[in-house]
């Protein structure tokens, strides 16, 4: 049986995890969305749909089963982007969060339908390579099960450039926005912040750039490597 108190936790998580993104910048309206994953007692929490994030409390935030079918009797309607959260986390079995944004410069390369270069250490800290962008989805996806879909083509980028989700916590959806990902709800938005930080980053780094200055493999290594890992040294034991 889930423990009330459990659950309540997951809740409190979430909903904190979603007032933090209007309080970054990363979310206008209802723009976002963050979901949190119990595996061992089957649950997805997540932000209900719609609802406005001055009114927004901690009660409000929907349980489901790992299908996203909602669990208590008399709950708003789930975000409806949950059936993306659901397939990302059945293909990556060690996150625990899952973020969706439509962060202003994410979103621009989105739009161009560019994966973001890696310039700089920034980038490097947080993203072991560039953040990838996916395939647009072809019109018969888009009709059959929109969000289902979505949550499948960010898969197959990551299965088709053998890319190991932790080291590359985010992705650029073509045409829509980005999705961020993590070991906790404080992870993954601190990815999604991240990620858009980066994208403009990146963006003023090619209007003012006279020839390519990627990042080289070997700083890219040190500084992903010296935040992750075994032989990880940055921050306070």
């Amino acid at each position: 049986m889930i423990s009330n108190a459990t659950i309540q936790a997951m809740k409190e998580r979430v909903f904190r995890a979603n007032l933090q993104l209007p309080q970054w910048g990363l979310v206008k309206l209802t723009w976002g969305n963050v979901s949190e994953i119990n595996r061992q007692l089957g649950i997805i929490v997540i932000k209900p749909s719609g609802v406005d994030y001055q009114q927004m409390e901690a009660s409000q935030m929907v349980v489901t089963d790992l299908d996203g079918c909602p669990l208590e009797e008399g709950s708003l309607k789930p975000s409806s982007d949950l059936a993306t959260h659901v397939i990302l986390y059945r293909a990556f079995k060690d996150i625990q969060s899952v973020v969706h944004t439509h962060s202003t410069y994410a979103v621009a390369w989105a739009q161009a339908g560019r994966a973001i270069p890696v310039y700089g250490t920034t980038h490097a800290d947080t993203f072991y390579g560039q953040v990838p962008v996916t395939r647009q989805l072809t019109a018969e996806e888009v009709k059959e099960a929109y969000e289902v879909n979505t949550g499948h083509v960010i898969v197959e980028r990551f299965e088709q450039d053998g890319l190991d989700p932790l080291a590359v916590p985010g992705v650029i959806v073509n045409g829509h926005g980005p999705f961020t990902w993590g070991t906790s709800t404080a992870k993954a938005i601190e990815n999604s912040l991240v990620l858009d930080e980066i994208a403009h980053m990146a963006m003023m780094t090619e209007e003012i750039q006279i020839q390519d200055q990627s990042l080289p493999q070997y700083v890219l290594d040190k500084h992903y490597y010296r935040k992750h890992g075994a032989n990880a040294y940055y921050g306070q034991s």
